[in-house]
Formats: structure tokens, C-alpha cells, sequence
């Protein structure tokens, strides 16, 4: 067995059947081997699209997505899509070819340092010097990808081992110094958690992507009912708990909900899990929480007082400990205040949801959009989101009931995330239904891979929202920068639906209301890849919190007039129109 057969039999071994990959010359002898194996491969028209649909295939299906990339600039088109992953806290495994091992720190063809390169965006990387570490080092990278806080890995695969003959294949762990994620939370501290609930009157429930990664999301909804505590979730924990739930105030932070924002304001306890307390979350640190005694349940213990000082630290899995500290108030009754607080929070929590009623005529505001793509999808359904406006409108408007229904980049922020992560979230989970919504610059980014989605049938449906703007920056733009719209603009092409069609796909135009869930329901239906070119207004912004502000301190907000008996018209300055929290 050659180096390349032993690194395709590991694969398959540890359950990874399909791959997202670019072939290039320091990968030939190992594509020439995946030729005649069971290893089922999915030509990408990037290499950051491999990363992203490994990524999608990850966050959809738990599992680690995996990519290949030949040496040099394919390998480094990777590194955004493992810097996302790494910032999600993804488990994706990238394998990267490198040039010989003689040549080696010559500055060969196409040889770039992936190691020194990647350290600091993975969570372990290595780089085979023998064909017979190959087994272990896949093994291995697997194990460390999903345990603990889960992370990307890297492979860096020089060309010459990729021929080297095996002498044995022994697939044992490796030995990785210090690797040793702590699991079960100390007693004590679960202890101390559980007193300070008890005694709490305004709980409040935080909840982030280390939730759905533990599978600890049925553990947090007990909890919540347990000790009568909304929950919140940063952009990540979205999908953790069912937001039809009338404890769910839905996201925290800069672009957040008002009733969550103003809620972890008042709170007297709050019990954040498997959150890293990023900016976007905490707004200004001085300001965040400032009547709470915080609690920090997390698997990765650099997490714990990096960013917000905590005054009940649990390193340890998300499920096991909220297991372990559900039991222990079981025992005991918490506060009967905790029940007017949780009514008080519903109530106000009603009070903002958006009643959306719109005219048909134009523009289409982005509201009605989503909430039409709600009505046509099932709760089955896996929505990616690309960054931006696009992504802060699903967040608000959007309403998820089951984990891994909901993927988006959080801590990177990458644009042409979506599009792509949805073509793995298919292939990984075929029998769901997958609709991408992105921005239309994100979608630009990456739009050469609906040539792949067509080539292999990846029945995805991509939502366009077109405003002809790179909306986010926009929006600062008009907020902060006296409406100096400084080269956001994207101008009148493409033609989205002539784009798709050029490479084969399905394409429709979308510009009234009511019809998104129309045509949306027919592609669905089709069953095959379909891009809908949704034209929306280029004026519509969200309420947000400036950077370093409180989460109170919310700007744009909208202005209610009661206009129609029983409705709710929000108005901004130079417009009028309704939805909006």
C-alpha cells in the first residue's frame, strides 16, 4: 500500500466517504489512486468553496467535512475557509499537497509553509514526513476535530509520500502532548452554579454554537422550564433552542433583539454556555451584564475570563454539565419572582414582534421576503446564510425550531460562506431541503460554483437578495459616515438569472410580494438547483448597537405610529414602512 491508498483507506475508515476538493501537480499520484477507489469525490470551481462545503457538511451533520487542495495557491485558497471553521469552532479536516520533501524550504514550485501558515487558524496541523504516520495522523485528526471544543485540522502531503510504500498500516492515536478536554464539570463549581440560580429572581439563559456542538440542546430547554429563565443565543447558538418557544427572546449583541439586549441588561444571573463572549455579543465589556452574577459553562478553558469576567467558572462539555446541575436543582425551588420575571420578559418579548403587512408594490423590503421563505420551507429545512445584511435579517426574522437547521459565519465574518456551505449541508444531509440565502456580493464571490452544484445535481436553492449594494458597509456608511456611500455600490450586472442559466441552472426573478413562497415552493419541488433573484429595497437597514456601545444603547430604531387599527407602521426618517424589531 502506497501513502495515497493508505491516506483514502483511513478516510473511508473513519466514515468520510465524500470529499470537496481541486486537484493540482503535487496531488497527482493521490487523485490518480482516488480514480479507482470508493471514495467519492466533488470537483469544486474554487478551493475556498471546497473549505466552506466541508464546513456545511460538518455543521450540518456533525461529522468532519473534508477538503483537498494541491500545494501552493490552492492550498492557501483554503485558508479562509479554515479560519472560518476555526472561529466556529468547525471540524473540518483540510489536506493540502506540498512539494517533496527534498525540496523542502527551497522555495520549490509552488511550495508555501501550510504548517507555519495554518497554526495559528487550526486547532492541531501536521506534516507527513513518512508514509507510515499516515493512518494515525487521519485517525488522530478526526478524533482531536470532534472532541472537546471542536476545530479544523490540517495535512500538509508532500508528493513524494503520497508514492512512499507502507511498511505496515497501523491506524493507532497518536500522542498528543497536553490534548486532554476535560468532559464532566468540577462538583464543586456545579455546586456553586446551582446555589447561585436558586437564589436568583431575573435568570437569564445564553446560549452559543457550543451548545449544538455537545448536542446539549434539549438539556438547555429543560433548564430554561426548570428555573423560569428566557434564553438568548449569540448568531452561532441560533438553532439551540426552538424560538417559537415563548421563553426565546432570539439573538444577543450588536444586531441583536431589543428584549434580549434589554433583558441581559436587567438580569441578576446569567448563565452563558458554550459561548465565547465575543464583541459582536457583549458590545462594551464595562456596560455588559452589569446587575449579574455570570456564570460560564464552556469545554474550552481559554474561553473562560478571556473576554468577560465570570463569577462561576465550569470547565466542561455543555451537555454532561448542564446534565449534572439540572439534577442538582431539581432538588430545590428556585425563587417564585423567577415567574414574574419570565412573564414580564414574554410580554415585553411580544410587544416587539413585527406585525408585516406590506402593500404590493414596490420595493420588496427584506422582512416580507423572509417571512414568505418561513412559510414555504419545514422545520426540516437547512438554512445557510452568507454575512451581511442578509444574515442579520434571517437572524431576526427567521425562526429555527431544530439544531443544525441554521448556518452562518459568525466570528470570521466571510463573505461567500453561504452558498457554498449549502452545497455541503446537501451532500451531507440529502434528504433535507437546503436554502442559501446570501447577499448579492457575497454570492459574486463564489457564483463559479454553481457550475459544481449543476455538474453533480446538488438540488440547492440560493436566494439572492439584491440590493445592488454591499449592504452591510452601507449601512455603517449611512449610520456613521454621514451617508458617504464610499464604493458600496455594485452597479446594474450581472443579470443573476442570465448568470445561472449560463451554467445550466434553474433561475427565476422575484420582485412583488407573495412572490418568494411561490417560487420558492417550485423550486423546492423541482428538485433541482435553482437561484431566485430577489429584488429588495436598497434603502431597508436594521436597528443596530454602534461598536463600542452598551446593548442598550440601540441606534435606528423604529418609530411606531398607529396607522391601521390592529397594525404596527415603523417608521424611519424619509420613509414609512412596517417590520421591524
Amino acid at each position: 500500500m502506497k501513502g495515497g491508498q493508505a491516506l483514502i483507506k483511513s478516510l473511508i475508515d473513519q466514515g468520510a466517504d465524500i470529499v470537496f476538493g481541486y486537484p493540482g501537480g503535487q496531488l497527482l499520484p493521490l487523485y490518480d489512486m482516488i480514480y479507482d477507489s470508493d471514495l467519492k469525490h466533488i470537483l469544486v470551481r474554487h478551493e475556498q468553496c471546497a473549505a466552506h462545503a466541508a464546513d456545511g457538511y460538518a455543521r450540518a451533520s456533525g461529522k468532519v467535512g473534508v477538503c483537498i487542495a494541491t500545494s501552493g495557491p490552492g492550498a492557501t485558497n483554503l485558508v479562509t475557509g479554515i479560519a472560518t471553521a476555526y472561529m466556529d469552532s468547525s471540524p473540518v479536516l483540510s489536506i493540502a499537497g506540498q512539494v517533496p520533501t527534498h525540496l523542502i524550504g527551497n522555495d520549490a514550485f509552488q511550495e508555501v509553509d501550510m504548517i507555519g501558515i495554518t497554526m495559528p487558524i487550526t486547532k492541531h496541523n501536521f506534516q507527513v514526513t513518512d508514509a507510515n504516520e499516515i493512518p494515525g495522523m487521519v485517525k488522530s485528526s478526526f478524533e482531536i476535530a470532534l472532541s472537546g471544543r471542536p476545530g479544523p485540522i490540517v495535512i500538509d502531503l508532500p508528493k513524494d509520500i503520497q508514492e512512499q510504500e507502507l511498511e505496515e498500516y497501523r491506524d493507532e492515536f497518536l500522542d498528543i502532548p497536553g490534548y486532554k478536554p476535560t468532559k464532566k464539570g468540577h462538583g464543586l463549581q456545579i455546586k456553586r452554579a446551582a446555589q447561585t440560580i436558586i437564589k436568583s429572581k431575573k435568570p437569564v439563559l445564553l446560549a452559543g454554537g457550543g451548545v449544538i456542538s455537545a448536542g446539549a440542546s434539549s438539556e438547555l430547554k429543560k433548564l430554561s422550564e426548570l428555573i423560569n429563565a428566557p434564553v438568548t443565543t449569540s448568531l452561532l447558538g441560533k438553532s439551540s433552542f426552538p424560538e417559537e418557544h415563548p421563553a426565546s427572546m432570539g439573538m444577543l449583541g450588536m444586531h441583536g433583539r431589543k428584549v434580549a439586549n434589554l433583558s441581559v441588561d436587567e438580569c441578576d444571573c446569567l448563565i452563558a454556555i458554550g459561548c465565547r463572549f465575543s464583541d459582536r455579543t457583549t458590545g462594551k465589556i464595562d456596560e455588559f451584564a452589569p446587575n449579574a452574577t455570570i456564570i460560564h459553562i464552556d469545554v474550552d478553558p481559554a474561553e473562560i475570563g478571556k473576554n468577560v469576567d465570570v463569577d462561576v467558572p465550569i470547565v466542561g462539555d455543555a451537555k454532561v454539565v448542564l446534565q449534572s446541575l439540572i439534577k442538582m436543582l431539581e432538588k430545590d425551588k428556585n425563587s417564585p419572582d423567577t415567574v414574574k420575571w419570565l412573564d414580564y420578559v414574554k410580554e415585553f418579548n411580544e410587544s416587539c414582534i413585527p406585525r408585516i403587512s406590506f402593500e404590493k408594490d414596490h420595493p420588496l423590503k427584506p422582512q416580507q421576503v423572509i417571512k414568505e421563505l418561513a412559510q414555504a420551507v419545514d422545520e426540516d429545512t437547512i438554512v445557510t446564510t452568507d454575512v451581511g445584511q442578509n444574515q442579520m435579517w434571517m437572524a431576526h426574522f427567521y425562526n429555527t425550531t431544530k439544531p443544525r437547521k441554521f448556518i452562518s459565519s459568525g466570528g470570521l465574518g466571510t463573505m461567500g460562506f453561504g452558498f457554498p456551505a449549502a452545497m455541503g449541508a446537501k451532500v451531507a444531509m440529502p434528504e433535507n431541503d437546503v436554502v442559501a440565502v446570501c447577499g448579492d456580493g457575497g454570492f459574486l464571490m463564489v457564483c463559479q460554483d454553481l457550475a459544481t452544484v449543476k455538474e453533480y445535481d446538488i438540488p440547492v436553492i440560493v436566494c439572492v437578495l439584491d440590493n445592488r449594494y454591499l449592504g452591510m458597509v452601507a449601512q455603517w456608511q449611512k449610520l456613521f459616515y454621514d451617508e458617504r456611500m464610499s464604493h458600496t455600490h455594485l452597479g446594474e450586472v450581472p443579470d443573476f438569472v442570465k448568470l445561472a442559466e449560463a451554467f445550466g441552472v434553474r433561475a427565476e426573478r422575484v420582485e412583488k410580494v407573495g412572490e418568494t413562497k411561490q417560487a420558492l415552493k417550485d423550486a423546492l419541488k423541482s428538485g433541482e438547483p435553482t437561484l431566485l433573484d430577489i429584488i429588495i429595497d436598497p434603502e431597508e437597514i436594521l436597528p443596530m448597537v454602534p461598536p463600542g456601545c452598551g446593548l442598550t444603547e440601540i441606534v435606528g430604531e423604529y418609530k411606531v405610529e398607529r396607522e391601521i387599527p390592529g397594525e404596527i407602521r415603523y417608521k424611519t426618517p424619509g420613509k414609512s414602512h412596517e417590520g421591524g424589531d
